[in-house]
């Protein structure tokens, strides 16, 4: 079975504004590295539009219509000091939420071994009513009740090595049973949650807080002695990967060290503990990186990851 990419123009005519990090030339970047010869194989995928309806499992009603409603004709709306929006980002938030519900019917329906989706905005700072931190709608955590709810998934989990906390992803999934959040990140910083007492109802939380300044030897002991045994006592039926690349030395946002080859690292090991307890089964979702050379080198060797299963 083969890796399919999902991604789709209107992503990247979601434009938050001159200046602003979270930029439409993010995913160009994306699609400029997967454009090399050793991805000629991947098998390419117009991201199709989510139904509200299966939204509306993660986020609040009124929230969804909210943002709905508010899409611009022409300007921006902001949200929050860092979120905004223009007129294609209403297209933009359907078709990635989109992408990563339509990854998981393929890759459950045996259509693929796995997928990455190569979409904006990103979506793990997004709470069932709030938009923050870049993000609208929370793809991760939207794909991960889709998979419950169609295809009747008892435990998914999702892993998150963006350098930023999933606070969205994981107050989708603190209290409920079956679902688990597992993420590396550097603490403190923004949004401010992560810390190791963060625990969810059922134990199901799972954080690696790293220092400013930490390095691939602290991010590899974190998933070697945390997330890896705690994924391995889970079981997963399906792998959801919140894939952030801002993490990496050269990126502006935060200050920890990692390296390209670490994210070729950590992904292999995921895959590997999917091939044992999910069948292969695995999703990757573009969430943050913002360096444009370490976001596609970074982008890159995960998806090469992902092609040699």
């Amino acid at each position: 079975m083969t890796t399919l990419l999902y991604s789709h123009p209107a992503c990247v005519e979601h434009d938050p504004g001159t200046y602003h990090p979270e930029r439409p030339d993010r995913l160009r970047a994306v699609m400029a590295g997967l454009d090399a010869d050793e991805f000629k194989h991947l098998d390419r995928i117009e991201a199709p539009e989510i139904d509200l309806d299966i939204v509306a499992r993660v986020h609040a009603s009124d929230y969804v219509q909210l943002i709905m409603d508010n899409i611009p004709t022409e300007g921006r709306v902001r949200l929050d000091p860092d979120t905004a929006m223009s007129p294609r980002s209403g297209e933009a938030v359907l078709r990635a939420t989109g992408a990563a519900v339509a990854a998981v019917d393929a890759v459950v329906d045996k259509k693929a071994q796995n997928a990455f989706c190569a979409v904006r905005p990103p979506g793990h700072h997004a709470e069932s009513g709030h938009a923050m931190g870049f993000c609208l709608f929370n793809s991760a955590a939207i794909a991960a009740f889709h998979a419950r709810a169609k295809h009747g998934m008892r435990r998914v989990v999702v892993v998150d090595f963006d350098v930023h906390h999933g606070n969205g992803t994981q107050h989708s999934f603190e209290h409920v049973e079956g679902l688990m959040y597992a993420s590396s990140h550097q603490y403190p910083a923004y949004p401010g949650t992560g810390s190791t007492r963060e625990t969810g109802d059922y134990k199901n939380i799972v954080n690696v807080p790293l220092a400013p300044g930490a390095g691939s030897k602290e991010f590899r002991n974190g998933y070697e002695e945390v997330i890896f045994p705690a994924l391995r006592a889970f079981k997963p039926e399906l792998l959801i990967i919140s894939a952030g690349f801002d993490a990496h030395a050269n990126d502006p946002l935060a200050q920890l060290e990692l390296r390209t080859d670490d994210y070729l690292w950590v992904t292999r090991y995921l895959l590997d503990i999917a091939d044992d307890c999910c069948d292969g089964r695995a999703v990757s979702l573009l969430e943050g990186g913002y360096d444009l050379d370490a976001l596609r080198d970074s982008s890159s060797v995960h998806v090469r990851a992902l092609m040699e299963r």
